[in-house]
């Protein structure tokens, strides 16, 4: 009998075992699932420690104010007498007027550096800074940065100002929580609250690296600082996309990895310091990754090496960027900003691709600011006065001569082919090229006469390409065009 009942106890013991190894394991899942799903009970805590270091701006700005000429009233005209009465109400209105804007701006030393959006303070002759706790000072400007819209502000305080400092933004996941502070629509000190909903928005500037949030920003959001939870400023309240001047709940803040290097920089030199490369580049798009050979439409096309960096260390229209300073080139939006973010003067290993293989070249870096505005852009030609037009790949093509060279402001060595007339229902004129157009290499070699694209058409047939890699200047802007080549 006690074996029976030993026998018998035994599976029962290992059954309330399991069962209570099942329990935990569902509590521990369901808290992690609460965990995730948690939303925190008020903002209250955070709002209250880093409202103290959001400041509203207030500038003022001198406005000419102008008039037309006075009317010309004939003497006795039943007019006159109010002509006389409108122009004594306007009397001195030719004097400058003061024109007023609000922003927001949050401080970032106990010594007093604000950092605010460039267009809150442009052109303002006068800037005053509004405190959370009140008091007002005047503040001057350090330095500013268009690209990023971007300011640097200083007041002068004995007593230390409370501050906040900047998070990394590239840590900022869609769908965390992010809190807006600043002075929307001039009514003072505001707080919202809403969630990342996207990375990395571009939108018109060569450095854009917004963050996109549907916390409510409106008009006077402007320069303030977007929270994470632990009370990091991880961007600078800019924009917002909106049909009607309100939230819509599409805001943008620039990244604060972004602005707090141009904010090193302004407050060190007074100026941005950008790194230069001295090339022009496109994206490396399918057609033309078949048509050089590549294994992935990836990297920075070059299309055009000025005289610069780039030009010294050996780079060559035609390469493809695909590595800069050991780190991988994805397309020309990625180029530009690791190329802006390195210190100028920097020696840094770029590896292009070249006739099938690759190249490592060292480039010793410029200064981006120092180069921009140097080079001018040549005008268009009429391209009737090209000689022997010839049709290939719905193109009417004439070569370059003495006149169309002087009309463009061409070196006199200039060689290529002038775009006469375009198919409108050729591949050519849907990848945009235009009479006036004029194309300078084919296959990565140069063209001087029609015959020579011929050639090239036919090496790259023999060579089992199904395109043909343009390298075309259009308005003087150099950029590669892959064209089918099609059925002999």
């Amino acid at each position: 009998m006690k074996d029976v009942i030993r026998t018998a106890t035994i599976p029962q013991g290992r059954a309330i075992r399991a069962m209570a190894l099942t329990m935990l394991a569902a509590a521990l899942i369901m808290a992690q699932a609460i965990a995730a799903y948690a939303r925190p009970e008020s903002f209250a805590d955070l709002a209250q420690k880093f409202s103290p270091s959001v400041v509203n701006i207030t500038t003022s700005t001198t406005v000419a104010q102008r008039t037309g000429p006075a009317p010309v009233v004939p003497d006795g005209s039943p007019f006159e007498d109010f002509f006389r009465q409108f122009r004594d109400r306007g009397e001195g209105g030719d004097r400058p007027r003061r024109s007023s804007a609000l922003g927001s701006g949050f401080v970032i030393s106990e010594d007093g550096y604000i950092v605010t959006n460039n267009h809150v303070i442009e052109s303002a002759d006068e800037i005053i800074i509004e405190f959370y706790e009140g008091g007002e000072l005047e503040a001057t400007v350090i330095g500013t940065d268009p690209k990023t819209d971007i300011a640097l502000l200083k007041v002068e305080t004995d007593e230390p100002l409370p501050f906040v400092s900047f998070g990394d933004s590239d840590g900022a996941r869609v769908g965390d929580w992010v809190i807006a502070m600043g002075n929307p629509l001039g009514q003072g000190f505001s707080v919202s609250a809403g969630i990342v909903s996207a990375r990395n928005r571009a939108l018109s500037g060569t450095y854009d690296d917004y963050i996109q949030t549907d916390a409510a920003i409106n008009r006077g959001n402007s320069g303030g600082p977007l929270f994470d939870m632990n009370g990091k400023v991880v961007g600078v309240n800019t924009a917002i996309l909106s049909p009607n001047g309100g939230s819509i709940g599409i805001g943008f803040s620039m990244a604060s990895n972004v602005v707090s290097r141009v904010v090193d920089q302004l407050q060190e030199f007074g100026e941005t310091r950008r790194g230069w490369l001295g090339v022009r580049i496109q994206d490396v798009t399918a057609d033309v990754a078949e048509a050089m050979g590549l294994d992935a439409a990836s990297g920075a096309l070059v299309t055009d090496v000025p005289t610069g960096p780039a030009a010294d260390a050996g780079m060559m229209a035609g390469d493809v960027i695909v590595s800069f300073d050991g780190v991988k080139v994805p397309d020309t939006r990625e180029l530009v900003r690791q190329v802006g973010e390195t210190d100028v003067g920097k020696s840094v290993r770029v590896v292009v691709f070249r006739d099938g293989g690759t190249q490592t070249l060292k480039v010793t870096l410029g200064r981006r600011e120092d180069a921009e505005g140097s080079e001018g852009r040549p005008s268009q030609t009429d391209p009737d006065a090209a000689p022997e037009p010839q049709m290939l790949m719905g193109l009417t093509l004439s070569p370059l001569d003495d006149e169309l060279r002087a009309q463009l402001e061409l070196a006199e060595t200039a060689k290529g082919l002038v775009v006469r007339d375009v198919d409108p229902l050729s591949e050519a004129y849907e990848k945009g090229l235009r009479a006036g157009d004029v194309l300078t290499e084919a296959g990565q070699q140069t063209l001087s006469t029609v015959g020579d694209l011929e050639d090239r058409i036919a090496d790259a047939r023999d060579a089992g390409r199904k395109s043909l890699l343009l390298l075309v200047r259009s308005a003087g802007q150099p950029r590669f065009v892959a064209l089918t080549l099609g059925d002999e």
